[in-house]
């Protein structure tokens, strides 16, 4: 046995030993932290797929921009809201049905110019079309369940309440905006909604088709001179003449800053459009409503 505390390393040796051992476990090292790397981006990537994260996201408008085809976001909102946030909701002059005393209460943030609202709106399922397969409704051969046609059921059902709120996320909604203020006035939010959230709805407020071809028809956009030709485009609503006096009046425009406060990072936090919670729980995009179904559930 050699004595260890009296023999001379052998110097070269012991570095070429050494070096070999080093690299065999530098290389071991480099192995298994690429095959870290590569799980965790496929898994990254599946995630962001499905929109499964802390704060659920998925695909919506980001910003504010003309073009006519969907736009993906990829910053997002990550902040926590509280049930009282919620709750004060009710106590404004936001567009809302049922009171906060309900078991859910659904919070849509929302740009009627906004292709990705649209999709998620189910009323202009050629938009969904063009969109990626994701968005594809079951009659196209898709599995997507637009989220607020089944919220709005819930709501009439008595068993959720909805709030929807303004937020710029494609940048032409102002006067849609104000139109279903104005519609609410009267009752027929969901009759203007409905009709907006439309092919034909998309076009005169954007100026495009949902692929993005220039349309012939009027646009209004933001142009608050153009309140006569939105007020007949949605005449089968409400009375023309009374959403003409009221978008001319102002009155809402206020309520356009008052929105996208909430909306800001002091407020809920919203970094793109469509934005919905459930309660508390924040699902950034245009999620299908299989995704949502579950947590809705849970609270009932």
């Amino acid at each position: 046995m050699k004595d260890i505390k009296t023999e001379k390393p052998n110097v070269g040796g012991a570095l070429r030993g050494s070096f070999d051992v080093i690299f065999k476990n530098f290389s071991t090292v480099l192995i298994i932290i690429a095959a870290f790397l590569i799980g965790v981006l496929s898994t990254e990537v599946r995630y962001l797929k499905k929109g499964v994260g802390g704060a659920a996201t998925t695909a919506g408008t980001t910003g504010t921009t003309d073009a006519g085809t969907p736009q993906q976001a990829t910053k997002r909102g990550t902040k926590q809201i509280t049930a009282d946030q919620i709750k004060k909701l009710f106590s404004g002059n936001t567009i809302r049905f049922g009171d906060a005393n309900k078991k859910v209460v659904f919070v849509e943030f929302s740009d009627p110019s906004c292709p990705y609202c649209h999709i998620a709106g189910g009323e202009n399922l050629e938009l969904n079309q063009s969109a990626d397969v994701q968005f594809q409704v079951k009659s196209q051969g898709g599995s997507y369940v637009p989220p607020v046609p089944e919220m709005r059921k819930l709501v009439d059902q008595g068993k959720a309440a909805f709030v929807w709120i303004y937020s710029p996320g494609h940048g032409n909604g102002e006067m849609g905006t104000m139109a279903l203020y104005c519609a609410q006035e009267k009752g027929k939010f969901w009759a203007a909604h409905d009709l907006l959230m439309g092919k034909a709805g998309y076009e005169i407020l954007n100026g495009t088709d949902p692929t993005g071809k220039p349309t012939t028809g009027p646009i209004v956009k933001n142009d608050t001179s153009k309140s006569k030709e939105l007020a007949d485009f949605l005449k089968s609503a409400m009375n023309p003449t009374d959403m003409k006096n009221c978008l001319d009046s102002g009155k809402y425009k206020d309520q356009l800053a008052t929105d996208t406060t909430l909306g800001g990072e002091s407020g809920f936090d919203i970094n793109g459009t469509p934005g919905f919670f459930v309660n508390t729980k924040r699902f950034n995009g245009a999620y299908s409503y299989t995704d949502i179904e579950p947590i809705v559930q849970a609270e009932l």
